[in-house]
């Protein structure tokens, strides 16, 4: 394991780079990158990382439901599993940026995300959209400042769920 220490803002955070498996055939790339395979939701993807397939979760953020198989879907929640994966599909190369845990209780990879190309911060943009919520997840709170403004932003416009639902975790149906 590589581990490489990153300031940001006031809080530090981690990018690491996890050997799994023998890389695939192309997906080589400096410590922290990985490859879009699927987005299951609004917070969770799949990426190649070091040639095995691994579920990372956006930390900071909740989206809407959509998946859950204990609790009903959410309103938004189809609008903002269509906006991630419109943000980073398959094939994105991206980059991961850890905090303080690695892994959440489902064994996700927890991860800050940006897209490659253009260092866009898919956690971020999916508060400043209004497909997201915050949610500090102690002690992984690096950029809690960051998604609380964004969602100030998008209650003041009236963005996504903030109109749509009125609010976040309403219920379908």
């Amino acid at each position: 394991m590589l581990l490489v220490a990153v300031l940001g803002g006031t809080a530090a955070a981690a990018v690491v780079m996890f050997g799994l498996a023998p890389r695939r055939a192309g997906t080589q790339g400096p410590p922290g990158t990985a490859t879009v395979v699927e987005v299951i939701d609004g917070d969770t993807l799949v990426v190649d990382l070091d040639g095995g397939d691994v579920h990372v979760r956006l930390i900071g953020i909740d989206t809407p439901e959509t998946v859950a198989p204990d609790r009903p879907d959410e309103c938004f929640g189809a609008e903002a599993s269509q906006q991630l994966a419109a943000l980073a599909p398959p094939g994105t190369a991206i980059r991961l940026e850890r905090d303080v845990e690695a892994r959440d209780q489902y064994d996700r990879l927890l991860a800050y995300v940006y897209r490659a190309r253009d260092d866009l911060f898919l956690n971020v943009a999916q508060v400043t959209g209004g497909f997201a919520e915050p949610l500090a997840y102690p002690p992984n709170t690096a950029h809690r400042a960051d998604f609380e403004q964004a969602e100030r932003e998008a209650r003041t416009a009236g963005v996504g769920l903030w109109t749509a639902c009125g609010g976040a975790d309403v219920p379908l149906g």
